[in-house]
Formats: structure tokens, sequence, C-alpha cells
């Protein structure tokens, strides 16, 4: 019941978007390959562990992990309170699962939560992790990729 309009609107005020380095370094899916392939790098899965094992996949249609990953996952840098825990905790938590953080590649399943496991990094002062923005549904997409399942 209301008036249609069909004309576009004019803009209003030209942007500025600047091109600014980014903020990690990102891996592509031939990385991990090599990886797999060749090691070097730890892998670190940001997912809930069931989906890591590859016991309850909600998204992709495969379930399991890259292999060679290890599991963090990514609500275990937080504290009961929803706030991440303490610098020391993390550190110590942190580098049980991504040892050297300059050799690690963040992972999950689509690219995202993988950011909140480089984020509690730099919390725990370990920054230089990469990430790997296709993650688990890239990795996925292509059937002759080798995939893992139960824990690492």
């Amino acid at each position: 019941g209301q008036p249609v309009v069909t004309d576009a609107p004019a803009p209003r005020a030209r942007g500025s978007i600047a091109s600014r380095p980014t903020l990690v370094t990102t891996v592509d899916v031939n990385a991990i390959l090599h990886n797999v392939e060749h090691g070097g790098k730890t892998i670190v899965d940001a997912r809930a562990p069931d989906r890591f094992r590859g016991e309850n996949e909600t998204i992709d249609p495969v379930g399991g992990h890259i292999p060679g990953a290890k599991n963090r996952f990514f609500k275990d840098n937080l504290q009961a309170d929803g706030r991440f825990k303490a610098p020391d905790q993390l550190k110590a938590e942190l580098k049980v699962a991504v040892g050297d953080p300059q050799d690690a590649i963040m992972q999950c399943g689509s690219g995202v939560t993988a950011c909140h496991n480089l984020l509690a990094l730099e919390v725990a002062g370990m920054p230089g992790a990469a990430l790997y923005p296709g993650s688990w549904s890239e990795w996925t997409a292509d059937p002759r990729r080798a995939v893992a399942t139960g824990a690492a």
C-alpha cells in the first residue's frame, strides 16, 4: 500500500576508501596442500572438537579436519563470563596447540572463528600466525583433498 519509486537516487557523496596492508598474513589452499605434503607449519582448527573429529558436521558436506591439524576451539579462549582469559593463561594454553605462532596457520569452517584464535594470540603476546581464510569449506570443496577424522 505504499508508493513505489523506480528512479535510482543519486549518491550523496563520494567515499574515501584507502587500501592498506592486511593485518595478518593469509595463505591459500595451495599453501595448505604443500604443508600437508611437506610439513613445516602447524595448522590450528578453531572449530568445536566434535566437528574437528568429524562426529558432527553441521555446515559442510564432509566431516573431519585437514590432515595434521590441531584443534583449539575458539571458545576455549574465553572465561565463563565471555571475556578473554588473562594473557598469561592464554599464552600457556596456546603454546600447546600453536607452538611458535610464526610457524602457525589458523583456520576453522569458513575463516571467521580462526580470527578469534588470531586475536587470542595477540592478547597473549604471541603475534605472527597466518590465516587460511578458505578454511574447511574450501578444503572440502575438492573431494580429492585428504580428510582426517578423530582426535589429532
